[in-house]
Parts: C-alpha cells; structure tokens; sequence
C-alpha cells in the first residue's frame, strides 16, 4: 500500500495539471490522503523514534482452515472472524518505502502547511526506523503471516528510495549524501547487469530510485560530491531504457506485443505498467532539457521510439492483444467479468453470508453481480493467453500495486492538459546547491 500511495504522488507531482484538465487532480489528492493518513496510524508519527510499526492487519496461513482472510469469502462490511493485527520491531524495507510515501506525499500537501509538515516529521521518524543498525531486515523475515505473500528480496533499494524522496520533501543534504551513498548502491547491486533488478515492482525500488536521482542530475546537476554516484545511475537508467527496447533482446517478449518482465510467472501487467511509467517519464526528462535521444551501445535512440514502447504496452493493457480484451473492468466491451474480489463477486442483496456461505460465490461460473470499475487484472499468460475465472486468481486478481503504477502511466502517455512535466514542483524544497554570487562592486569613481 505503502508504493502504491508512493507511486499515486510522483505522477501526481509530475503531472498535476493533467489531473487538473480532467477533473480528477483533488480526487486523487484525497486518495493519496487516505493512504498517508493509514500510514500515520501505524507507527507514533509524532515521536522522533520508534521501536515498532503495526503493518498488517489479518492475513493468514498457508493451507490454514481458520476463519481467515484466505479462507473466507465475505465482503468487508460482513468480515465476523478476528483479524488481529501485526507489528515488527524490525522491517527496514516496509520503514523505507513508507519513509517514500510519506515524503512524496508532503510535496503534494504544500498547501496544507500542518499535514505537509506531519508528513515529512513521520518521514523522518520512520526512515531512521529503516535505518536503525540493530534492527536492519525485511519485515516479513520468520512472520508466518507475512512471508508467503509479501517477502521482500532487500531493503537497500528502500534506502537509496526513500532518502531520494526525503531529500526532495526537505531539501536536507544529509538524504542526498545516504541516497549516493556508495555501500548502499553495492548492497543493493544497482550497478549489476541483472535484469530482473531493471523491472520495478512493490519489491524492487532500485530502477525507480536511480530514475529519480537522475532527474537531479538533469534539473539541478549538483555537481561534487555528488556528481560520480549520479553520473552512475544516469548510465544505469538509460541501460534500463535500452533493455525494454525489444531489438536488444533484453526480455522476452509474447507473440502478441507484451514485454514479460515477470520471466513469464503470473500477473505481470503490474510490471508492465510501472516499467511504461518509467519509460515515458524518462522521455519527459530529456525533452524538457531538449536532449533528442540516448545511446544504447552504438545507437543512438531517438525518444520517440521509447514513447511508443510505452504506448504499445499500455495499449496492450486496454485491448490491443490477441484476445481483444481490454485488463481494465470497464473499458471497452470486452474485459474480464469475474473478477477475484470478494465485494465485486457477491450481490447486494441485503444479505450478510457468513466465511463459508461465500463460497457459492466464490465458486459461481456467472459474471460478477458488481463491476469494479476501473481495476486492472493481474493479465494473461505468456502466450498472451487469458482465463476468466474468478478462482483463478493469477489472472483475475486486481491489486492496488499495480493499479498505481496504471494510473502512472496512463497520466503520463495522455496529452490533455499539455505534455511534459512539471519541472520545478519536485525540487521546491531544495536550496540552492551553491552559495548566491556576491553582488558587483560599485560604480568607480574618480
């Protein structure tokens, strides 16, 4: 949830007056605020430490039959098992990514000076949480409720995010040193030539994180100490770019046109989705500084060959695949009818079912009574093939996660409101990097 209110802000920052032309810019604020004002709740915001953040409400085990959140099918307002809550006292990858959401947040609420600054201080409190060297591992580690579902891989790629974003939020130098900071770029491996480190997802922050240094580099340029460390993700971005670029054979790709980011395993339009985001927010980049293109090897790639990268994925996404079926429930004539969500798949008919009771609906082979408008599913296989089966939840799940990175994309790749980016709303905070020239000596005079 964490990301995905991370990933709501930066298109949001990027993007605002597109969310202004079509009437959804203080929609989106007010989601957002439901998402940081959640995260508020789960540690003691207001303290400068903390020893422990609750971050999970229910859950379950693997093969459990317990009344739980795997187990039963009712809807939210039925829900009559205990569904206790979680806290760690250790969990540097869920502390760094909150530590992101809340700071890209705070630039969003500039406006409100309180919430902003209730922001940025729980911020602050949560990513020194993150960095604590006695309490440095993933949240989910020996969490039998957590692990099988939400295991992170590291929690060095939360770091490099989350100071990158806290730098923005504050403009405190201290965020952009940790966010060069050379231990963490090895740690993480943001350097390596691994390709599944390019591909941005809930997990994996670091192609996201260099992406948003190297707009420092690119706006701000601030030069030593800096400059080595940026220079390097510079590079690294414009690798990843060229690695989505099908004729460097980087991934496979379907027959149909849809990159496999995912090496094929399930629900990759979430992959997808966040990698056209970065694609196409990358081309906003070096237009705005009027750089026509970048090198991959001996080529020199012109933008509007990446732009059309993202365009076909997300196209892809909304119907333009072998099964002319549009991912997103609602667009289109054709898209998925059962969808693997409780409230979506059971009727309102004024009935309450019980854990079990929700089964038949579970299981139903009818459409879902209920349309959730707007979702996007979890996609179709790697032969572009897809099954619309409510238990099959591979295909048919909706996630917030990915949704984001959706709606990301989608504001990116729209010309309403203009094109481009708002250049200076991400760096309002941050003072100049050198000190004013001194005024010029005074008229001399005989």
């Amino acid at each position: 949830m964490a990301f995905a209110m991370t990933m709501l802000s930066w298109s949001v920052i990027e993007y605002s007056q597109k969310y202004e032309a079509i009437g959804e810019y203080k929609h989106t604020r007010d989601l957002i605020k439901w998402g940081t004002d959640y995260l508020l709740l789960t540690f003691n915001s207001s303290a400068s430490k903390i020893d422990k953040i609750y971050c999970q409400v229910g859950g379950s085990q693997n093969g459990s039959r317990q009344p739980d959140d795997h187990y039963c099918w009712q809807r939210p307002e039925d829900m009559d098992y205990p569904r206790p809550s979680r806290a760690v006292n250790a969990g540097s990858d869920l502390a760094g990514e909150m530590a992101a959401a809340l700071a890209a947040a705070s630039i969003i609420f500039r406006d409100d000076e309180v919430y902003s600054k209730k922001l940025v201080r729980g911020a602050e409190t949560v990513y020194a949480f993150a960095r604590d060297l006695g309490k440095r591992q993933p949240y989910s580690r020996g969490k039998p409720y957590i692990e099988p579902f939400y295991n992170s891989t590291g929690y060095y790629d939360e770091f490099i995010w989350g100071a990158t974003w806290l730098y923005y939020a504050t403009g405190n130098v201290n965020y952009i040193r940790w966010a060069t900071e050379p231990g963490f770029s090895k740690h993480s491996k943001a350097l390596y030539r691994i390709s599944d480190l390019s591909v941005l997802s809930w997990d994996n922050k670091l192609p996201a994180a260099m992406l948003l240094l190297t707009r420092c580099r690119i706006f701000l340029n601030p030069g030593y100490p800096y400059e080595e460390m940026l220079h390097m993700y510079h590079n690294k971005t414009e690798l990843n770019m060229c690695s989505y670029l099908q004729q460097f054979n980087v991934f496979n790709w379907t027959k149909g046109g849809m990159i496999q980011l995912s090496s094929g395993r399930p629900q990759p339009l979430q992959y997808v989705a966040n990698t056209a985001f970065l694609a196409s927010l990358f081309v906003d980049y070096l237009n705005a500084t009027r750089v026509p293109g970048f090198q991959c090897g001996s080529k020199f790639i012109p933008l509007d060959v990446l732009r059309s990268f993202a365009t076909s994925q997300i196209n892809y996404i909304l119907g333009d695949n072998p099964m002319k079926m549009s991912y997103v429930v609602g667009y289109g004539t054709k898209f998925p009818r059962h969808i693997h969500h409780r409230g979506a798949s059971i009727p309102n008919d004024k009935r309450s079912y019980s854990c079990t009771g929700g089964w038949k609906w579970r299981d139903s082979p009818k459409p879902n009574p209920n349309n959730i408008t707007g979702a996007m599913v979890g996609g179709p296989d790697r032969f572009d093939r897809f099954r619309d089966v409510r238990k099959n939840y591979n295909f048919t799940e909706p996630t917030l996660a990915g949704n984001a990175g959706l709606v990301a994309a989608l504001s990116s790749l729209t010309s309403s409101g203009g094109i481009g980016i708002d250049k200076n709303r991400m760096f309002s905070a941050v003072p100049p990097l050198y000190p004013p020239s001194p005024p010029p000596p005074p008229a001399w005079k005989p």
